[in-house]
């Protein structure tokens, strides 16, 4: 809507940004939020039912430390929230790199506590993993992950970790993230992999290939940050739908204008999807 407060301090990316995306994987946006879209974004987050009360019984309970809470597909969205499925900055993001045609994936919402363990390396690509023909003829799509922390991360404190270039490399059930980091993908990414581990202030975005190897450091029991908050919207390029491809709630579809509606009238998956006539 024209008349809204704008979420982010930025409409459109600049060229650095997508010369990082395109050789990277990822560009990453520190404190993109404004003032007040943070503050709201915040505060719609850890007003939800579920999100409280997740917290008030881990103030009551040391038990729960090393638990997080967490909900695919996150549709309890707000004003704030609601704004990042095509705030200008992610649209001037998605067209640039993905161009006219995508549809909105799904979403998810974590809130991770102090003691909660390792997201080992990985790719997010879900067709990438399932040997129907429907999936092999995918690989090669853009599947995008916008990567939203409110009150950010230190290196080590369940931080993002990620091999640049990484997404260069074929995805086939040969590649892994030990075989990338000892060497034997360099040629094909066309540079040395190496891991690296990221640090971002409250208010910060990642804008991610899924085929970039990345993942999630332990958050330690003796973190000065009692939580991690941590949103993700996910975006595909127009095509069948992926393993996580969400329903969308009718009401979403009621209040759309016809740019939205775009993002949201694509078939979601269910176990039949990938097996219908034609596929």
């Amino acid at each position: 809507m024209a008349d809204q407060e704008p979420i982010f301090r930025r409409d459109a990316p600049s060229a650095a940004d997508l010369a990082a995306f395109a050789s990277e994987g990822y560009a990453a946006f520190p404190s993109i939020f404004t003032e007040t879209g943070l503050t709201g974004l915040t505060s719609e987050i850890l007003g939800l039912e579920a999100v409280a009360e997740f917290l008030a019984a881990a103030e009551q309970d040391p038990a729960k430390l090393g638990t997080a809470y967490f909900v695919r597909p996150w549709n309890a969205r707000g004003y704030w929230s609601d704004q990042l499925i095509d705030a200008p900055l992610v649209k001037a993001l998605l067209r640039a790199t993905i161009g006219p045609d995508y549809h909105f994936c799904h979403s998810a919402l974590n809130v991770a506590l102090r003691g909660v363990g390792r997201i080992n390396l990985h790719q997010d690509h879900h067709h990438w993993f399932h040997e129907n023909p429907v999936n092999l003829a995918e690989r090669e799509k853009k599947y995008i992950q916008i990567l939203y922390y409110p009150n950010g991360f230190s290196a080590g404190d369940r931080s993002l970790a990620v091999i640049p270039g990484s997404h260069r490399v074929s995805p086939t059930k040969e590649v892994t993230p030990e075989r990338l980091l000892a060497g034997e993908f360099d040629a094909q990414a066309g540079r040395p992999l190496k891991l690296v581990h990221l640090s971002l202030p409250p208010g910060s975005m990642i804008y991610l290939n899924a085929r970039m190897f990345h993942g999630v450091e332990p958050k330690p029991l003796d973190s000065p940050q009692p939580y991690r908050l941590f949103a993700i919207d996910i975006f595909k390029e127009a095509g069948p739908p992926h393993r996580h491809t969400q329903e969308i709630p009718p009401e979403w579809i009621e209040r759309a204008g016809p740019e939205r509606q775009k993002l949201f009238l694509r078939e979601a998956y269910t176990p039949e999807c990938w097996t219908a006539a034609g596929r």
